[in-house]
């Protein structure tokens, strides 16, 4: 304890004495206070306050600098050496967002003069990465057959000779030139067919403005692929002509395209993708799966077919029920009924849907396979732009075209025995819809599409001397009715806010083997599994 006192002591003895420079601040600063006692009081106190407080700020200081060499944040740096100061970059100012640019439809412009409007954009820089187009999302695998539908052109290219001949059986020529459309027309399409493939081209100028090439092509609106591959092979045969259509098959050479019912059939009352997209997802929501009809339904017009007829002798009898409920569909009286009965997003209340091809494909596939049901595909002969991504066993089941009741009655008492599994595959279908074919995935589809086609063109597209010019205004100002209401519901309202996605290269013949092969065995096996399953019931 004594030791601690004369250390005091001593300290106090240093602070008042021991330093020459102190003893001149006492003597010129303090000693008037020191005078009196209570001075000597007051001060001794503000001198102990003033040391407390050097202290702590020295302990403070000893900590910061502790601290801040553990700490992840940037803090600045003082170099006490030269004075410098390197701060903190500062944050990045952010931009306010740029308002989505919407144009409206201009009727009252248009109908005087009936000259399309030139106040839409001609340019295409999207706010979100605009300087990174690679920054673009990659396309669904589907798109990859752009690259086979074009490879009959991909060594010569396409030349005019070659488009010219394929206006034998075209209904309309369409160039675009300068981000504008012009359209020659050579004979009307059944129903509206051809005015709402048009309507979708000018939608994706719309959607892309200045990013479709020049370019001009032939299309076709009829079902069947006519483009015979077996008459273009060989070392002396002419080039195929490029033909646009809404399908194709394995013995031709045509250019599948989005068909004209994803901007709406006003004949029969099917709205735009989009809008129906909407309420095929809210149909989904009202019947759950399990609590389903456990039968397989299929409702459409067995006239335009005889493998559409064969299907009618599945439907349940009084002596016979082959899990299926068969439905003719009357379209006239329907028309005249106001479509009550015909509403696709009120018909996804059986656990399975039947397709079933037409005179050709059929657009129903779509909104099939959208409905969470398991698909019983009848084997198909032709394919669409996105249907040869669905993989069997996969995203629909596989039904035989020849013996089409039984496979049917097989089909339906598989999934009621394997309920969890017959679910899963129902709902990888209507996810493959309703994620990988999303309307802006369409139009991402034809850009890609005309964008590689007009890569391959060895000729300078013009405005053919016969052409007229084709914009929104021209078709909607002057359309009435359900054509109308569906062009003002799938009017693109204004350019995109994001690139197209990204295509992925042709795929190599390896990967393409690969694909067919597993098809065909995932084929094999359901055929398997029906030869047993009825083999058993036989013998019992």
């Amino acid at each position: 304890m004594s030791e601690k006192r004369t250390s005091m002591q001593r300290l106090k003895r240093y602070l008042w004495l021991g330093s020459g420079a102190f003893r001149h601040f006492a003597d010129s600063i303090w000693r008037p206070f020191l005078k009196s006692p209570a001075r000597s009081s007051a001060a001794l106190l503000v001198l102990a306050f003033l040391l407390v407080s050097a202290f702590l700020s020295t302990r403070l200081l000893d900590s910061s600098a502790s601290s801040s060499s553990i700490s992840a944040a940037p803090r600045p740096i003082v170099n006490i050496a030269t004075s410098h100061v390197y701060p903190r970059k500062p944050p990045a100012i952010l931009e306010r967002p740029r308002e989505k640019l919407e144009i409206p439809l201009n009727c009252t412009s248009y109908n005087p003069g009936r000259t399309c409007p030139s106040n839409y954009p001609t340019s295409f820089r999207p706010e979100q990465d605009p300087d990174a187009p690679s920054a673009a999302a990659a396309c669904p695998d589907y798109f990859r057959w752009i690259h086979e539908d074009l490879k009959p052109w991909a060594r010569t290219g396409i030349t005019r000779d070659m488009v010219e001949r394929a206006k034998g059986t075209a209904n309309f020529r369409l160039a675009i030139v300068g981000g504008r459309a012009y359209v020659e027309t050579f004979q009307k399409s059944f129903q509206t067919r051809d005015v709402f493939t048009l309507w979708g081209i000018l939608q994706l100028l719309r959607r892309y403005p200045g990013r479709v090439p020049d370019l001009e092509l032939m299309f076709d609106c009829v079902d069947w692929p006519v483009v015979q591959s077996r008459l273009h092979s060989g070392p002396n045969a002419t080039g195929p002509p490029p033909l646009f259509r809404y399908c194709g098959d394995d013995a031709t050479l045509d250019i599948v395209f989005p068909d004209w019912s994803f901007w709406g059939w006003p004949e029969v009352n099917i709205k735009p993708w989009e809008s129906l997209l909407r309420d095929l997802k809210e149909g989904n929501k009202r019947v759950k799966w399990m609590d389903r009809e456990p039968y397989a339904y299929w409702k459409g017009n067995p006239t335009v077919a005889a493998t559409r007829q064969d299907l009618l002798k599945c439907n349940v009898s009084d002596k016979q029920d082959w899990n299926a409920r068969i439905y003719a569909q009357d379209w006239i009286r329907e028309s005249q009924q106001g479509y009550k009965q015909s509403d696709l997003a009120n018909q996804c209340i059986h656990r399975y849907k039947i397709y079933i091809e037409g005179s050709a494909w059929s657009v129903s596939e779509k909104y099939i396979l959208a409905c969470d049901s398991v698909t019983l595909v009848v084997k198909p002969h032709y394919y669409d732009f996105f249907t040869r991504g669905l993989m069997p066993v996969h995203h629909y089941w596989p039904i035989r075209e020849d013996d089409k009741c039984r496979s049917i009655k097989f089909a339906v008492d598989w999934g009621n025995g394997h309920k969890q599994k017959a679910q899963a595959l129902g709902k990888a279908a209507s996810s493959y819809v309703l994620e990988d074919l999303r309307m802006d995935l369409v139009y991402d589809y034809m850009f890609h599409l005309l964008n590689e086609y007009a890569k391959l063109l060895r000729f300078k597209p013009v405005v053919p001397e016969k052409a007229v010019e084709f914009c929104s205004e021209h078709m909607a100002c002057q359309a009435e009715g359900l054509e109308k209401k569906f062009m003002e519901e799938s009017l693109v309202k204004g350019p995109a806010d994001t690139y197209p996605c990204k295509l992925a290269p042709p795929y190599d013949a390896l990967s393409l083997s690969a694909i067919r092969r597993r098809k065909e065995n995932s084929i094999k096996q359901v055929e398997t599994w029906e030869n047993k399953y009825w083999d058993g019931r036989n013998k019992s």
